[in-house]
């Protein structure tokens, strides 16, 4: 390792530090940030330069406009800029009159990406495709459910524990993003399947072994993301459902759901975790959307 890169990465340890310890991000927030900056680092490096404070917005720009030239969509060119931002208030924190080449750069346009969602007879469909007959099939039940009944990140689905969720109140905690915690409602089906999962299906998985996590597998092990994924994509295929579609589907879905059952903005705001209500507000363009389709197919003079 030269010097210049060894003076870079110790700049990348630090900040890294800085956002475990004083920001509290998650362990997948961190991941793109680091990600996000090792590869600006490379182009620091072909840059000739020893720290990233030897480049200037001309330096910048060139970047994202490589960057842009390599086929990187506006959505995530804005996560990068605001990954080097984050850079350079570390730096002048660090410090004082470290200039910040990245104070004056906007964030690329984007357009509107509308998130795609089932609709309610598609998730029906989802949601009867586990055989309950099954110890892994009452695991699946339940974790649809919550997956549409709560709107839950999969990243926050699989790090529930069995004293998180409490049936009888209606409710589950959860750990969403920076640590924070908020209270979420579940429906009358999904605690219905979490019961049953929670005396009839996890026991028989767990065989007598302990386990932390609600959701586990036939070791007795905590699900992974790549895991939940691989489950929604065998119900969803069972369920001949075909269209885009992630564990986030059922989360848009859940969220365009209430809104069109006249949920307000705020509430599902807080149910979904989001700091900023900008962020909520997608789901009423998909909202609108489905409303112009709607009357556009059944208007008899669209």
């Amino acid at each position: 390792m030269n010097e210049a890169q060894y003076r870079l990465d110790s700049q990348l340890d630090l900040l890294q530090q800085y956002l475990i310890v004083e920001k509290g991000l998650s362990r997948n927030t961190l991941a793109a940030y680091m990600s996000d900056l090792q590869q600006f680092g490379m182009f620091v490096r072909a840059r000739g330069a020893a720290m990233f404070q030897d480049l200037n917005r001309e330096d910048i720009i060139a970047y994202l406009a490589e960057r842009r030239q390599q086929g990187i969509a506006a959505r995530t060119l804005a996560r990068e800029l605001v990954s080097l931002k984050t850079l350079y208030r570390f730096l002048r924190r660090q410090q004082a009159g470290t200039a910040d080449p990245t104070a004056q750069i906007q964030a690329p346009r984007q357009g509107h990406h509308l998130p795609d969602i089932l609709t309610r007879h598609e998730v029906e469909q989802l949601l009867q495709a586990p055989d309950t007959s099954t110890p892994l099939g009452k695991r699946d039940a339940a974790l649809l459910e919550m997956l549409y009944a709560t709107g839950l990140r999969a990243s926050e689905l699989i790090a529930l524990t069995v004293g998180d969720v409490q049936t009888t109140l209606g409710y589950v905690k959860v750990h969403g993003k920076g640590g924070k915690e908020r209270l979420v409602p579940v429906g009358e089906m999904a605690t219905v399947q979490l019961d049953d999962y929670l005396l009839a299906g996890r026991p028989q998985l767990l065989k007598a072994r302990s386990a932390v996590h609600l959701f586990v597998n036939r070791s007795a092990a905590g699900l992974t993301r790549q895991g939940l994924w691989k489950i929604v994509k065998k119900y969803m295929h069972q369920a001949a459902i075909h269209k885009p579609f992630s564990p986030h589907t059922l989360r848009h879905s859940f969220a365009t759901h209430l809104l069109e059952g006249g949920a307000d903005l705020r509430s599902l705001q807080h149910m979904l975790g989001h700091v900023d209500i900008s962020t909520t507000q997608i789901y009423t363009h998909v909202v609108q959307q489905r409303l112009r389709a709607l009357y556009t197919t059944h208007h008899p003079r669209p």
